[in-house]
């Protein structure tokens, strides 16, 4: 009977793990690999040249400055979002929930019904500064004055790209909330509000502290969409990272090096270097929150 589990399990297991190390883990070597030679993407062959990709990553203005706006995203998006987020779950879990609160969780959710590409060419058409809603719906109310060529101004360009990326991710965040929400017993709420607590009282004292795992999960998913933004940047802007590089960010250069500039090997090492960027990030994230949980303990 032993030796029959073992065949099950085994059975089982083995497809899976040559699937995930020839699917997975060997593209990830051979990237590692490629990070170290000067590989043209056309050439049979590839000099190794040791640390010198990376050594050039330092002196690139133009991935410093990807790094850059990559950087502000990472600061602006995950806060941002998550603020909204926990803000409007609260009020669709209150004491005196919003009337229509399931119609509004739908609507909310209905970006993560589409996929990135569309989200960037509808708001691509929204920010239009000629023909674009948003200049209409300004004009149309006599605000002339706020019209803006969102995508083509430099200070204007990467918060358009944010705000697109906050609101294509709110709604999904809303509804982790909420049922994260739903799952803290009505009794503490009830036992806030015999204290005298008010509304925010109770969200910093019973809310936010038992949701803060998920939280956590969540600023490490938003932090990892930070670190990335390629797909709305190179269909929403205008030439490679928008107005004078505004917009410009590691996976858009990545892109660029390699299939423009065909220089595979250096932009593998841009790609490894955001991957340790990203791993590093949930990491710290991870540990930070595990350590408050503890301190809370």
């Amino acid at each position: 009977m032993r030796h029959g589990r073992w065949r099950f399990l085994l059975a089982a297991l083995v497809p899976a793990l040559v699937l995930h190390v020839v699917f997975v883990l060997s593209p990830y070597a051979q990237a590692f690999y490629l990070a170290f030679t000067d590989w043209t993407g056309v050439a049979g062959e590839a000099h190794f040249v040791g640390l010198d990709n990376f050594a050039r990553l330092g002196g690139d203005g133009l991935f410093l400055d990807a790094v850059r706006n990559n950087a502000v995203m990472l600061l602006v998006v995950p806060a941002v979002t998550i603020g909204l987020a926990l803000l409007l779950a609260s009020l669709l879990h209150g004491r005196r929930p919003v009337r229509g609160a399931a119609a509004y969780q739908i609507v909310w959710f209905f970006p993560q019904m589409l996929s990135l590409v569309i989200i960037a060419v509808l708001w691509g058409f929204v920010l239009n500064p000629n023909t674009g809603l948003l200049n209409a719906g300004l004009r149309g109310v006599g605000l002339d004055a706020l019209a803006r060529s969102w995508l083509a101004e430099p200070s204007l360009a990467l918060p358009s790209v944010m705000a697109v990326v906050v609101w294509s991710s709110v709604g999904f965040y809303v509804v982790l909330f909420r049922a994260a929400i739903d799952a803290i017993p009505r009794e503490l709420f009830e036992a806030a509000v015999l204290d005298g607590a008010g509304r925010w009282a109770t969200f910093r004292g019973v809310t936010l502290p038992l949701v803060r795992e998920s939280v956590q999960v969540a600023f490490v998913y938003l932090g990892i969409v930070a670190l990335d933004g390629f797909v709305l940047v190179q269909i929403m802007t205008v030439g490679p990272g928008g107005p004078d590089g505004a917009t410009e960010v590691v996976g858009l250069t990545l892109y660029r090096t390699a299939f423009t500039y065909g220089k595979f090997g250096y932009a593998t090492a841009m790609g490894v270097a955001l991957f340790f960027a990203a791993l590093t990030f949930a990491v710290l994230a991870l540990r930070r929150g595990r350590d408050e949980i503890v301190e809370m303990a």
